[in-house]
């Protein structure tokens, strides 16, 4: 038998050891990009040859810092981001050659202002519409410039050849995410939902692509011999929860221990880090940048208007997962997530027939008593 918790407790300490491994690249001549956001096309990276890291911030601990130049009532993540930034806190931050934004949301594009008198940052203008020509044509020519902002940064070329390379390695690890993640439609499920967030919150500070790719696909494969073998953690009879909303990850997984704790399980994230970020692939048979540009304005964030494809992302892994029940995490001040909220309860509870509660929470741990409550009364509920 495989020692799966030891597995999925590396993962879990993926971001602190990353801390030498990104020493370490530095210290070989590698160029680090810092991201943000899925939005960010990670290929180009790749095919420079620079190695890009995420740096959101999913810790109370710098925000007090961030808050004597940031308002208090800001998103968490943005001011948590920013405090480490500030504070030389996060390595990965301070090692970065180059901080890659995106126009997501008002509150990220007026602190890349901020972090623009630290580091050299470019910021990806983001269209708001996914649907229309213009947009595309837009995204396309954006991608354009963090190609050509890449190569004179780093003194580099990022060929044509070089870039369907990158495509062909970022979407294979995509399918590797996936394939860990589809475990979660077996029933029971053969793992927590604590351990499944644990293993893609720290993938991402996996910065060897291949070396990602073969670690997932492993614990994939000894997860799955478990299992066949009769190994079984979790209830069949407990219900099957889908965790929907903003980026969750550090400090926010209290919303998931509060759902295990009261006899649920998370199978499911369709957040940032899970399935709406590999969902859909680069098309290899496209003209590279064509096909760059088309897959990463396709995600269906809420800062996306109208929004139809995060509806029927949602229909389908609803469907697909067996859901009994949709938790929507938001973190306080994101208002696009805010607002949609509605219109993703009324779709989940009128079309879908599905429970639904929505959280809106920050990064502390003083609303954990109320949140296991709710949760708790919400869990108790279902039929």
């Amino acid at each position: 038998m495989h020692d799966l918790p030891k597995l999925f407790n590396e993962y879990d300490e993926a971001r602190q050891e990353g801390f030498i491994k990104v020493k370490g690249y530095k210290e070989q001549g590698k160029k680090i990009v810092g991201t943000f956001c899925t939005y960010t096309p990670k290929e180009i990276m790749e095919a420079a040859g620079a190695i890009s890291v995420s740096l959101c911030g999913t810790s109370e601990e710098p925000i007090q810092d961030a808050e004597r130049d940031l308002p208090r009532n800001l998103c968490p993540l943005i001011k948590s981001s920013y405090g480490f930034a500030i504070t030389d806190k996060c390595p990965y931050f301070y090692f970065s050659d180059l901080i890659v934004g995106e126009t997501t949301c008002d509150g990220k594009k007026k602190m890349y202002e901020l972090l623009g008198e630290i580091k050299h940052v470019h910021v990806m203008q983001l269209p708001q519409n996914n649907k229309d020509e213009e947009s595309l044509r837009l995204w396309k020519n954006e991608v354009i410039k963090l190609k050509e902002r890449i190569e004179s940064e780093f003194g580099v070329e990022i060929t044509t050849e070089k870039l369907k390379e990158a495509i062909k390695v970022v979407n294979e690890e995509r399918r590797a995410k996936e394939e860990f993640y589809e475990l979660g439609k077996l029933c029971p499920p053969p793992m927590s939902g604590l351990e499944m967030q644990k293993v893609l919150y720290g993938s991402q500070f996996k910065m060897d692509i291949k070396e990602n790719i073969n670690n997932l696909r492993e614990l994939t494969a000894n997860i799955r011999k478990e299992y066949e073998s009769g190994k079984r953690t979790i209830s069949e009879n407990a219900p099957r929860i889908l965790v929907t909303g903003c980026p969750i990850g550090g400090a926010s997984e209290k919303v998931i221990k509060a759902i295990e704790d009261n006899g649920g399980v998370v199978v499911c994230y369709e957040n940032c880090g899970g399935v709406k970020a590999t969902y859909t692939k680069v098309d290899e048979s496209k003209d590279p940048i064509d096909a760059i540009a088309e897959k990463y304005l396709s995600i269906p964030c809420s800062v996306m208007s109208p929004n139809q494809d995060r509806l029927d992302l949602l229909s389908k892994v609803i469907d697909e997962y067996k859901i009994d029940g949709v938790v929507e995490v938001i973190l306080q001040a994101c208002h696009t997530y805010n607002v949609e909220s509605y219109s993703i309860k009324r779709f989940i509870t009128e079309k879908k027939n599905k429970p639904y509660i929505s959280i809106e929470t920050d990064y502390s741990q003083s609303d954990m008593g109320q949140i296991g409550t709710r949760i708790g009364t919400f869990l108790e509920m279902m039929p």
